[in-house]
């Protein structure tokens, strides 16, 4: 026999390491619980974030439906005033006090339409002093569906 293979009897039996008394360990036990402790603070993190935003946006909709009830010339001040607070509070206070076209186009980016630059609500970025004739209800309704779907 070569003294250089060794038969599978001569083979050493397997040992844990020294410190291996249990099945489970001390170091996979503290990973494991660190782990879960950590996917439930992301969770909840997540939870808190996408509950203000839905609240944010059930806000806007109960002052856009205040609106409603006022005359045509307040109510479009007061739609335009809660765009700049909607703005302010999602983008900050440099886009709420954006004028003209630049307005247009920052609540163009917040609620991703172009429905302020190229549309009916351009009225509300810049028209407010114009002597035009807008329809307010059809600015409700689509100021509505906008805040509807913006995003948390």
């Amino acid at each position: 026999m070569n003294p250089d293979t060794l038969s599978l009897d001569q083979l050493r039996g397997l040992h844990l390491p020294g410190n291996a008394a249990g099945a489970v360990q001390g170091e996979i036990v503290a990973a494991a619980v660190l782990g879960f402790a950590l996917a439930l603070l992301l969770g909840l993190a997540r939870h808190l974030r996408l509950r203000a935003g839905a609240s944010l946006r059930r806000a806007a909709l109960a002052e856009l439906a205040a609106a409603r009830a006022l005359e045509p010339e307040a109510r479009l001040v007061a739609q335009a005033a809660l765009l700049r607070r909607l703005a302010r509070t999602r983008l900050g206070e440099g886009a709420a006090d954006l004028r003209g076209a630049d307005w247009a186009a920052a609540l163009d980016r917040l609620f991703t339409t172009d429905f302020f630059g190229k549309g009916a609500g351009r009225v509300l970025a810049d028209g407010l002093y114009r002597r035009a004739d807008p329809d307010p209800t059809g600015l409700d309704a689509e100021l509505g569906r906008l805040i509807g779907r913006m995003r948390s």
